[in-house]
């Protein structure tokens, strides 16, 4: 025990001339006197000190000792000191750069911060609640801590480990300092830096004071810096008239102005977090519960945004993505140019079309619209309009439904189709289009019909793929498997299935939500020869000297399909007589002189209705409906709610093209069949030429016979009359 205490006693002699030398001399000119004389006077004092447990030293060790000591605090003074800010400067402005985004051809969609809007106003101006407010959500300890806090970061560090909601263990104090002494970037000697500014800045200012800096620096979103800026920019109103629940919800914003702004594209969020600042000022005893809970329940009536913004669904989706990776701090506040994949002038065009048909169709009850355009070998976004007007904010203009969780209809039955020719049915295999149920055991009895009420009888796979009849899809995937089919719709990009135990054979006809991201990936596994490309909506990025972060110059492809089966799905769906029995010849879904495969899907309750098609280089997703869930008009279907918007845009990007034609691929067989039979044609029967992959095509012909007696027994019902008559 006795040793110890004297290696104590070593410590607290060398501690000051320690801190001379790590603290004070590099303040100081640096030149050969001080160097000597703080060696110097490190040797005397330790050779002042008796200790008869430790070995004795000469007085040459003593100044080796001394110098290691002092190499080690020039160390640490060039690692953690040197090029410090003094913190003496949170005084002055600092000077924030500004972050453009631009579309494909250089065009600015949207500056992050080109003015960095602040008034200053003092603590006393504030309301109490928003004080606390802050405190609660962002460092419960604020009063008692010297800067930093052990408990805080023990705990954030526990929460983030455990797999629970990530939080940060930063102060306030170390969160201003970050925000205004500091780079954003993310490194252990920018955490210490941090760390010692911190308690640098605790020991110059009080906590009064420094709490005032923060709420005058801190971002909430957007141009707004400081408390009185956000409030007028999402309240219209001066803070010190802010509500208990108009503070609450600043409150949660600068964790992450991003995603929690209620301007953002997920504005549930806001609310959400709202919610969880009441209930922080409830737990630390600043509010009581029925405060907080009505305080919850008011009815915020925000100012309308007033920001410069093209595409703005786009914008906030591609800032959200960059906060992710970079951080909101280095998004909003460093300067970089983003080149996104966006094209303006199709976004703008798409835009106009999409609000246009949706004015039109409002009679059935149709009250939003949203479409995608991308590049589906790449797998850029070159336009997305997320709702029909995005300022509209008292429909929720502002919700992003490329992004939103929407049942697809019938439109996910490619998918499920796909596998089915994974596992030798062809184009031509014949399904019986009847009457079934089907029965398990704890659930109620299932009874698929179709869209149109009727039985088709025995119809070939392209048929019933083509006019999407609902039942040989519910066979379809009996055959196939539920678990299968979302297997390989995970493979091709559906990121919405993590629960198969949800779902059962209603999944092929639109059972499982899905994001229209997801399906635009989906599809373009067909589009791009069986091979999933990621959809990117950023090309390049650049910081504030130039410096190329990141430019996407390769599109990574996963093969998750043999490219003669995503051929098939093309050739399929880009079929005009297979659809026609139930679309007629002459839909929007046919374009002349260009083969574009296309499927429609339309929920059973009416609240969604899709429409996906695409040529070998382009692919367009389209959904109508209404925010709310309600349900559209029984007229409404796939031709006369999403497919018009379609059309449209479709026809604007293959306006002045070369036939698209999809290329078979080697391999495929093509043979005549027999469209009665699916055999080999024989003499008498009605034929068409099919596509089949080796191994998968008949071996035996039709019977002329056996087709002549089918011919008469149809001539017969047709005629009014019954079989055997």
């Amino acid at each position: 025990m006795k040793i110890w205490t004297e290696i104590a006693s070593i410590l607290v002699a060398i501690g000051k001339p320690v801190y001379w030398m790590v603290f004070r001399l590099p303040r100081k000119k640096i030149n050969l006197k001080p160097l000597l004389k703080s060696i110097y006077f490190l040797g005397i004092t330790l050779s002042t000190f008796k200790f008869p447990t430790l070995p004795k030293l000469p007085k040459f060790n003593l100044v080796v000792m001394g110098l290691g000591i002092l190499a080690l605090g020039f160390g640490i003074y060039v690692y953690v000191f040197r090029g410090l800010p003094s913190p003496t400067t949170l005084t002055t402005k600092p000077v924030p750069l500004t972050t453009h985004i631009r579309d494909r051809n250089g065009v600015t969609l949207y500056k992050l911060y080109k003015n960095e809007n602040r008034t200053m106003v003092s603590l006393s101006e504030m309301p109490l609640f928003l004080r606390q407010a802050t405190i609660a959500i962002e460092d419960k300890e604020f009063y008692q801590h010297s800067g930093f806090s052990i408990t805080g970061t023990l705990r954030a560090f526990w929460r983030n480990t455990t797999g629970k909601p990530v939080e940060g263990g930063s102060t306030i104090t170390q969160q201003l300092v970050k925000t205004a002494l500091l780079s954003p970037e993310r490194t252990l000697q920018r955490k210490i830096r941090e760390l010692v500014l911190a308690i640098a800045v605790e020991l110059l200012y009080s906590k009064d004071q420094i709490l005032e800096m923060y709420l005058n620096r801190v971002s909430y979103g957007g141009e707004s810096y400081g408390v009185e800026e956000a409030s007028q920019s999402y309240f219209n109103k001066a803070a010190r008239d802010l509500t208990l629940s108009e503070a609450a919800l600043l409150a949660g914003l600068p964790a992450s102005p991003t995603t929690y702004s209620p301007f953002g594209a997920r504005p549930e969020l806001a609310k959400s977090r709202q919610k969880e600042v009441l209930r922080r000022m409830s737990e630390d005893k600043f509010i009581t519960w029925e405060q907080a809970q009505k305080a919850s329940e008011e009815t915020l009536v925000f100012a309308t945004p007033r920001i410069d913004i093209k595409a703005p669904h786009f914008v906030m989706y591609v800032k959200e993505l960059l906060a992710l990776k970079y951080g909101s701090e280095a998004v909003e506040q460093g300067g970089l140019d983003i080149t996104t994949s966006l094209d303006l002038d199709l976004q703008e065009k798409v835009q106009q079309i999409v609000f246009k048909e949706t004015a039109k169709v409002a009679y059935l009850r149709i009250g939003n619209g949203a479409a995608l355009v991308t590049n589906p070998t790449t797998g850029e976004i070159l336009a997305m309009v997320g709702s029909r007007d995005y300022f509209d904010v008292g429909r929720d203009g502002n919700v992003n439904v490329t992004r939103a969780f929407r049942q697809p209809g019938s439109s996910i039955k490619p998918i499920n189709y796909a596998l089915a020719l994974m596992h030798n049915f062809t184009p031509g295999t014949l399904i019986e289009d009847a009457p079934i149920t089907y029965r398990t055991p704890g659930q109620p009895n299932y009874s698929p019909v179709n869209y149109d009420g009727k039985w088709h009888g025995k119809v070939p796979l392209r048929t019933a793929l083509g006019s999407s009849y609902n039942i040989p899809a519910v066979k379809i995937l009996a055959a196939n498997g539920v678990d299968n089919m979302i297997a390989l719709a995970q493979e091709m990009g559906i990121t919405t299935w993590n629960d198969p135990t949800r779902f059962g054979l209603s999944l092929t006809l639109g059972g499982g939500e899905v994001t229209m991201l997801d399906m635009a990936t989906a599809y373009g596994v067909f589009a791009n020869s069986g091979s999933r490309v990621n959809l990117h909506p950023i090309l390049a990025i650049q910081d504030s000297n130039g410096k190329i972060l990141e430019k996407l110059s390769e599109y990574p492809a996963t093969k998750v399909m043999d490219s003669k089966i995503a051929y098939l799905i093309s050739d399929i769906l880009s079929d005009n007589n297979a659809r026609s029995p139930a679309f007629g010849y002459r839909s929007d879904l046919f374009i002349p002189g260009h083969q574009v495969a296309v499927k429609t899907g339309t929920t059973n309750n009416l609240r969604d209705n899709w429409t996906i098609g695409y040529s070998p280089d382009r692919l367009v997703a389209v959904w109508v409906g209404n925010n709310d869930n309600s349900s559209m008009s029984y007229v409404a279907s796939g031709v006369t709610g999403a497919s018009p918007i379609w059309r449209k845009i479709m026809d604007e990007l293959l306006k002045g093209k070369s036939p698209s034609v999809f290329a078979p691929p080697e391999g495929l067989i093509k043979i005549s069949i027999c469209t009665i039979t699916g055999e080999l044609a024989c003499e008498g029967c009605p034929s068409r030429t099919e596509f089949f992959i080796p191994g998968t095509q008949p071996g035996r012909a039709c019977s002329p016979d056996a087709i002549k007696k089918y011919l008469e027994d149809r001539d017969k019902i047709l005629n009014g009359a019954k079989i055997g008559e």
